[in-house]
């Protein structure tokens, strides 16, 4: 067999080969300024390359109009056009604006999600499950939402932790939860790991003890009973000789954690009648060590390794039959590939529509200088020329635009703000949006096509008869 395969791979060697030695000729043919060039604009800062993009995106609509207005001064009678129907032009600066805020506003909400759900998952290097889907793994066991997923049992976890390459090895039980918030059994040291020192109070030390993220309605030394399940199908009477007292409160971590309650993962357990892990003769210190026979499994292990590389071996070592292990940012990696063909689309979309918002806008000037047809026929009448009354005509319109543009920016940084605030209530995970150089990039590329299209107005409203333009 691998005889008879052996003369593709020779060939594809050699065509690899081939296509090698074609790129670095074509690559040496280059023009030395080429290169210097690109080489110069490698080494130029980020933010000067970005203005020098949009100074370029710019430059079609700005040369326009040099080339108009060179010589002349319409702007005396653009402020006339201007202050004359001003409730107009407002109502067209507003469409424009509404138009380009809500573009911007939604590919910058797009970028500030990215960031806020890589931020939620930066505490979570590896993740170990039963085989099965590792972005429903990662919702549940990262992102809290709820979900049925099989356990794995106390001799992976024994592996797992026994494992000299090992930090930290947490186990995780969910399941209940109190007004809302879902009730999490997890162990100290990751307590301690996910949110460093505590806001208020100290970890949980037994089973009747808790610590509440930043945003649950509970102070240090209330006392709550916790509700099996979650949502509004959850049973508030099930866990009623259960009671747990708030001992600490974690700091801000900006991930759906701020919303959780932390309990000793053995509660959760015997809170459901299963054994708590330990072996006989525990003593009631709640976490690690576990006892293997007494594990009665868990839905993930969160695990920490030594060092960096670690965590790739350990990947391998336990991705296997009866255990997966997966990196959070490699599943939000593939998640944002995604999500970049739909970034792509919605930018496409936002041009789109904020293009024809303009050509509504442009329809309807092309109307309103319908009324100034006299004027303009006797400026022509004067002597004016026809470079002149163009050049009045596209600077009214493009100032109609630049206004819009530039509320459109104030529009989309409100729109931002609003976006982000309720996504973080929505999502538990604090997004901070804002606008930056792809929006500006956006904004401007739009406004140089808008400008040049402004022409056609200018074009329509020159009188092709004077005398019968005067005459009306």
């Amino acid at each position: 067999m691998l005889d008879q395969l052996r003369p593709y791979w020779d060939q594809a060697v050699r065509f690899a080969g081939q296509a090698a030695d074609w790129a670095a000729f074509q690559a040496s043919r280059m023009p030395a300024y080429w290169v210097q060039l690109r080489d110069y604009w490698d080494g130029l800062a980020p933010n000067t390359q970005d203005a020098l993009l949009t100074a370029g995106l710019l430059a079609p609509a700005l040369l326009l109009g040099l080339i108009l207005i060179a010589g002349f001064r319409p702007f005396p009678l653009v402020g006339a056009m201007l202050w004359r129907f001003r409730l107009t032009n407002v109502m067209f600066v507003a469409l424009i604006a509404v138009s380009v805020g809500i573009g911007v506003g939604l590919i910058a909400q797009e970028r500030g999600l990215r960031a806020g759900t890589a931020r939620a998952a930066d505490k979570f290097d590896l993740v170990l499950a039963a085989p099965g889907s590792e972005m429903t793994m990662l919702l549940a066991a990262v992102y809290l939402q709820p979900s049925d997923v099989p356990l794995l049992d106390g001799k992976i976890y024994e592996e797992v932790a026994s494992d000299a390459r090992v930090r930290i090895a947490a186990p995780i039980a969910f399941g209940d939860s109190v007004d809302g918030a879902p009730v999490v059994g997890t162990t100290p040291r990751f307590v301690e790991y996910l949110a460093g020192t505590l806001a208020e109070g100290r970890v949980f030390a037994d089973e009747a003890e808790a610590v509440v993220g930043a945003s649950v309605p509970l102070a240090v030394g209330d006392e709550f009973e916790p509700a099996h399940g979650m949502g509004p199908e959850a049973d508030e009477h099930a866990h009623e000789e259960e009671h747990f007292h708030v001992v600490g409160r974690m700091a801000p971590t900006g991930s759906p954690w701020d919303r959780a309650v932390m309990v000793p993962i053995e509660a959760v357990w015997h809170v459901h009648g299963l054994s708590d892990g330990h072996a006989e003769g525990w003593d009631g210190t709640v976490g690690e060590p576990f006892d293997a026979a007494a594990f009665p499994g868990t839905p993930a292990i969160i695990v920490r390794a030594n060092q960096l590389w670690a965590n790739y071996a350990l990947r391998d070592a336990f991705t296997r039959d009866d255990v997966m292990a997966f990196f959070p940012g490699a599943v939000l990696a593939q998640l944002y590939s995604l999500l970049g063909d739909v970034r792509q689309v919605m930018s496409l979309l936002a041009v789109v529509t904020q293009v024809l918002v303009a050509a509504g806008v442009l329809t309807g000037l092309v109307i309103l200088t319908r009324l100034y047809a006299q004027r303009l026929a006797l400026l022509r009448a004067l002597g004016a020329p026809v470079r002149f009354v163009l050049a009045v005509v596209w600077s009214y319109a493009a100032s109609l635009i630049a206004l819009g543009a530039l509320a459109g920016l104030a529009v989309g940084y409100g729109a931002t703000a609003l976006l982000s605030r309720m996504v973080t209530e929505k999502t538990d995970i604090l997004v901070t949006a804002t606008l930056g150089w792809p929006e500006v990039h956006l904004v401007a590329a739009f406004v140089s096509l808008a400008m040049l299209l402004a022409l056609l107005p200018g074009l329509a409203a020159l009188p092709r008869n004077v005398v019968g333009a005067l005459r009306g």
